[in-house]
Protein backbone atom coordinates (compact mmCIF):
# COMPACT_ATOMS: atom_id res chain seq x y z
CA UNK A 1 0.00 0.00 0.00
CA UNK A 2 1.18 3.26 -0.91
CA UNK A 3 2.15 6.08 1.18
CA UNK A 4 -0.15 8.55 0.33
CA UNK A 5 0.70 12.79 0.91
CA UNK A 6 -3.08 14.15 1.32
CA UNK A 7 -1.48 17.46 1.16
CA UNK A 8 0.61 17.76 -2.05
CA UNK A 9 -1.99 15.48 -3.53
CA UNK A 10 -4.87 18.26 -2.68
CA UNK A 11 -2.34 20.90 -4.24
CA UNK A 12 -1.99 19.67 -7.18
CA UNK A 13 -5.94 19.15 -7.75
CA UNK A 14 -6.41 22.87 -6.64
CA UNK A 15 -3.28 24.68 -7.86
CA UNK A 16 -3.67 27.01 -10.74
CA UNK A 17 -1.57 29.87 -12.22
CA UNK A 18 -1.97 33.70 -11.45
CA UNK A 19 -1.99 36.23 -14.25
CA UNK A 20 2.20 37.58 -14.42
CA UNK A 21 -0.18 41.16 -14.98
CA UNK A 22 -1.66 40.28 -11.28
CA UNK A 23 1.91 39.29 -9.85
CA UNK A 24 3.62 42.76 -8.04
CA UNK A 25 6.53 42.83 -4.98
CA UNK A 26 7.72 41.89 -2.59
CA UNK A 27 9.22 38.83 -4.77
CA UNK A 28 11.32 35.77 -3.64
CA UNK A 29 14.48 36.45 -1.95
CA UNK A 30 17.87 34.78 -3.32
CA UNK A 31 17.72 32.27 -0.32
CA UNK A 32 13.60 31.62 -1.08
CA UNK A 33 14.32 31.18 -4.44
CA UNK A 34 17.29 28.75 -4.82
CA UNK A 35 14.69 26.60 -2.80
CA UNK A 36 12.05 26.93 -5.49
CA UNK A 37 15.38 26.19 -9.05
CA UNK A 38 15.82 23.04 -6.56
CA UNK A 39 12.80 21.94 -6.49
CA UNK A 40 12.24 22.65 -10.31
CA UNK A 41 15.42 20.86 -10.77
CA UNK A 42 14.50 17.45 -8.79
CA UNK A 43 12.25 16.97 -12.19
CA UNK A 44 12.76 13.46 -14.36
CA UNK A 45 15.91 13.58 -16.16
CA UNK A 46 16.64 10.90 -18.23
CA UNK A 47 20.57 9.84 -18.65
CA UNK A 48 20.48 12.55 -15.91
CA UNK A 49 21.82 14.87 -18.51
CA UNK A 50 20.59 18.39 -16.97
CA UNK A 51 19.63 19.90 -19.99
CA UNK A 52 18.80 22.76 -18.67
CA UNK A 53 20.01 25.90 -16.87
CA UNK A 54 18.41 29.12 -15.38
CA UNK A 55 18.95 33.01 -15.86
CA UNK A 56 17.22 35.08 -13.24
CA UNK A 57 15.88 38.18 -13.94
CA UNK A 58 15.62 41.21 -11.90
CA UNK A 59 13.64 44.40 -12.25
CA UNK A 60 16.54 46.16 -13.51
CA UNK A 61 16.85 43.53 -16.14
CA UNK A 62 13.02 43.21 -17.08
CA UNK A 63 12.98 46.75 -18.06
CA UNK A 64 16.32 46.23 -19.70
CA UNK A 65 14.04 42.80 -21.97
CA UNK A 66 11.29 45.51 -22.46
CA UNK A 67 13.14 48.21 -24.32
CA UNK A 68 14.74 45.17 -26.43
CA UNK A 69 11.81 43.48 -27.42
CA UNK A 70 10.29 46.94 -28.67
CA UNK A 71 13.61 47.48 -30.93
CA UNK A 72 13.54 44.26 -32.00
CA UNK A 73 9.78 44.17 -32.68
CA UNK A 74 9.81 46.90 -34.90
CA UNK A 75 13.03 45.62 -36.70
CA UNK A 76 11.35 42.24 -37.28
CA UNK A 77 7.84 45.00 -38.85
CA UNK A 78 5.55 43.64 -36.35
CA UNK A 79 2.59 45.83 -35.37
CA UNK A 80 2.40 48.26 -32.45
CA UNK A 81 -0.29 45.82 -30.72
CA UNK A 82 2.56 42.51 -31.24
CA UNK A 83 5.49 44.84 -30.13
CA UNK A 84 3.76 46.06 -26.64
CA UNK A 85 2.35 43.15 -26.14
CA UNK A 86 5.78 41.31 -26.63
CA UNK A 87 7.22 43.69 -24.36
CA UNK A 88 4.47 43.95 -21.57
CA UNK A 89 5.67 40.86 -20.09
CA UNK A 90 8.97 42.06 -18.66
CA UNK A 91 7.05 45.29 -18.20
CA UNK A 92 4.74 43.84 -15.32
CA UNK A 93 7.40 42.08 -13.86
CA UNK A 94 9.72 42.69 -10.58
CA UNK A 95 11.56 38.99 -11.10
CA UNK A 96 11.54 35.93 -13.40
CA UNK A 97 13.29 32.84 -14.00
CA UNK A 98 14.12 31.99 -17.65
CA UNK A 99 13.96 28.22 -18.26
CA UNK A 100 16.61 28.03 -21.10
CA UNK A 101 17.14 24.35 -23.16
CA UNK A 102 20.39 23.20 -22.94
CA UNK A 103 21.09 20.01 -25.69
CA UNK A 104 23.37 17.60 -24.37
CA UNK A 105 24.96 15.30 -26.82
CA UNK A 106 23.52 11.82 -26.15
CA UNK A 107 23.71 8.31 -27.95
CA UNK A 108 21.18 7.40 -25.28
CA UNK A 109 18.86 10.21 -24.67
CA UNK A 110 16.77 11.44 -27.63
CA UNK A 111 16.44 15.65 -28.15
CA UNK A 112 12.94 15.35 -27.65
CA UNK A 113 13.48 13.42 -24.47
CA UNK A 114 15.60 16.53 -23.50
CA UNK A 115 12.36 18.66 -24.20
CA UNK A 116 10.39 17.02 -22.33
CA UNK A 117 12.36 16.91 -19.13
CA UNK A 118 13.32 20.91 -19.79
CA UNK A 119 9.15 21.55 -19.81
CA UNK A 120 9.08 19.08 -16.70
CA UNK A 121 11.46 21.64 -14.99
CA UNK A 122 9.10 24.43 -15.92
CA UNK A 123 5.88 23.21 -14.64
CA UNK A 124 8.21 21.97 -11.12
CA UNK A 125 9.53 25.62 -11.15
CA UNK A 126 5.33 26.99 -11.33
CA UNK A 127 4.05 24.64 -9.03
CA UNK A 128 7.59 25.04 -6.51
CA UNK A 129 6.74 28.73 -6.30
CA UNK A 130 3.42 28.72 -5.74
CA UNK A 131 3.61 25.98 -2.96
CA UNK A 132 6.01 28.09 -1.37
CA UNK A 133 3.10 31.09 -1.36
CA UNK A 134 3.73 32.79 -4.26
CA UNK A 135 2.10 33.66 -7.25
CA UNK A 136 3.41 32.51 -10.02
CA UNK A 137 2.88 32.22 -14.12
CA UNK A 138 4.21 30.80 -16.70
CA UNK A 139 4.58 32.59 -20.18
CA UNK A 140 6.81 32.97 -23.22
CA UNK A 141 5.72 35.20 -26.16
CA UNK A 142 7.18 35.90 -29.32
CA UNK A 143 10.38 37.57 -27.96
CA UNK A 144 11.54 33.79 -26.50
CA UNK A 145 11.43 32.74 -30.12
CA UNK A 146 12.87 35.25 -31.51
CA UNK A 147 17.30 34.49 -31.99
CA UNK A 148 18.52 37.94 -31.73
CA UNK A 149 16.38 39.05 -28.71
CA UNK A 150 17.51 35.54 -26.60
CA UNK A 151 21.23 36.03 -27.83
CA UNK A 152 21.46 39.76 -27.45
CA UNK A 153 19.43 39.72 -24.48
CA UNK A 154 19.67 36.90 -22.57
CA UNK A 155 23.55 35.76 -23.93
CA UNK A 156 22.10 32.04 -25.00
CA UNK A 157 24.29 30.03 -26.91
CA UNK A 158 23.21 29.47 -31.08
CA UNK A 159 21.75 25.57 -29.53
CA UNK A 160 20.09 26.71 -26.96
CA UNK A 161 16.05 28.03 -26.38
CA UNK A 162 13.78 29.60 -24.00
CA UNK A 163 11.76 26.44 -22.79
CA UNK A 164 9.82 28.98 -20.63
CA UNK A 165 9.49 32.21 -18.73
CA UNK A 166 8.14 32.09 -14.82
CA UNK A 167 7.54 34.93 -13.31
CA UNK A 168 7.30 35.43 -9.49
CA UNK A 169 5.98 37.31 -6.97
CA UNK A 170 2.93 38.72 -4.89
CA UNK A 171 -0.12 38.08 -6.05
CA UNK A 172 -2.32 41.51 -5.97
CA UNK A 173 -5.95 39.62 -6.77
CA UNK A 174 -6.70 35.87 -7.24
CA UNK A 175 -7.94 35.26 -10.36
CA UNK A 176 -11.23 33.42 -10.96
CA UNK A 177 -11.31 30.41 -11.63
CA UNK A 178 -11.24 28.52 -15.03
CA UNK A 179 -12.84 25.72 -16.61
CA UNK A 180 -10.41 22.56 -16.33
CA UNK A 181 -10.58 20.16 -18.80
CA UNK A 182 -13.41 17.03 -19.02
CA UNK A 183 -11.37 14.07 -18.39
CA UNK A 184 -13.46 11.57 -19.80
CA UNK A 185 -13.31 13.48 -23.06
CA UNK A 186 -9.24 12.75 -22.60
CA UNK A 187 -8.82 9.94 -21.33
CA UNK A 188 -8.65 6.23 -23.06
CA UNK A 189 -8.87 2.92 -20.92
CA UNK A 190 -6.96 -0.17 -23.01
CA UNK A 191 -8.28 -3.48 -21.06
CA UNK A 192 -6.28 -5.72 -23.75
Amino acid sequence: MPDPNPAALDFLLNRRSRPAKTLTGPVPTQEELDIILTAASRSPDHGKLEPWRFIVLNAAAMDRLADLARTRGVALGHDAEKVEKGASQFVMGELAVVVVEVPRPSEKVPAIEQTYAVGGVCLALLNAALASGWGANWLSGWPSHDRAFVEGGLGLAGTERVAGIIHIGTEKATPPERPRPDLKAITTWVDA
